[in-house]
């Protein structure tokens, strides 16, 4: 089966997507859990494929020791750069792009892969991933910066998508706005007056501003509380503290869609 996509320019760190694997643990375990054949791939895992590496190590630990993540790159030299790590049981590596390889995973994680692709790219590539997962699938879309401080996904699944998720690290977060900066592709050129994703932004960085009194308390108080202030003002915040508390907030797609 011939790869569908092109050759990203593939960069990445450890640890840089630690924010959004602990999601998936909280939000897509239980289908893993359910599911007959655990199989998760890890779309471009990048230029090397410590990432495929830490996702299959946090799912193995906090999900099912069973879990097996298959890492797909289109570009055979990277494939090839990888298999040395494919050393622990149910990791391996194969070429492969939007079309899975023709593997049928209930999870497929794809980071910092759209975003090097046109906005208007991006549906086909959503439909094409998720026409190709196991019933009840999840794709988890998104990007985040090098370091994996500031980060936003999507996930779809054969509906749709579902949830958009913005994550910051909390200690080196100096405003929402800066979120802006790491919307999903589908959003990132959204960030304009009349979009809802703008008016979100807007929503939580006027409320940061707002809760400024409980900095002393730490950021965590601070987002705490910035959560709870755009939540009241009618956005359909989903979860509660003991996500937010993470630096995260998690709305229903229709909330921040573009118009």
């Amino acid at each position: 089966m011939r790869p569908l996509g092109v050759v990203t320019r593939g960069t990445t760190n450890p640890n840089r997507l630690r924010r959004v694997d602990n999601w998936i643990v909280e939000t897509c375990g239980d289908p893993l859990r359910a599911a007959a054949d655990p199989l998760v791939v890890d779309l471009g895992y990048g230029a090397t494929p410590v990432t495929a590496v830490e996702l299959r190590a946090r799912l193995a630990t906090a999900v099912r020791g069973d879990v097996r993540v298959v890492g797909l790159e289109i570009d055979p030299v990277r494939v090839a750069a990888a298999q040395p790590a494919a050393d622990p049981p149910g990791l391996t590596f194969a070429r492969g792009g939007f079309e899975l390889a023709g593997l049928r995973p209930t999870l497929v994680r794809a980071f910092n892969v759209l975003r090097q692709y046109d906005e208007g790219q991006v549906a086909d590539a959503w439909s094409t991933v998720t026409g190709r997962l196991a019933p009840g699938g999840s794709l988890v879309e998104g990007t985040c910066d090098e370091l994996g401080r500031l980060g936003g996904w999507v996930r779809v699944d054969g509906e749709g998508p579902r949830t958009l998720t913005l994550a910051a690290k909390l200690t080196t977060l100096h405003s929402p706005a800066e979120l802006a900066e790491r919307l999903p592709k589908a959003l990132i050129h959204r960030n304009v007056p009349g979009e809802r994703v703008h008016d979100l932004i807007r929503a939580l960085d006027d409320a940061w501003r707002a809760a400024a009194g409980y900095a002393p308390f730490g950021p965590r108080q601070r987002w705490l509380h910035t959560v709870a202030a755009v939540r009241d003002l009618g956005w359909p915040v989903l979860g509660g503290p003991r996500r937010w508390r993470l630096g995260e907030v998690t709305l229903p797609w229709p909330a921040v869609a573009p118009t």
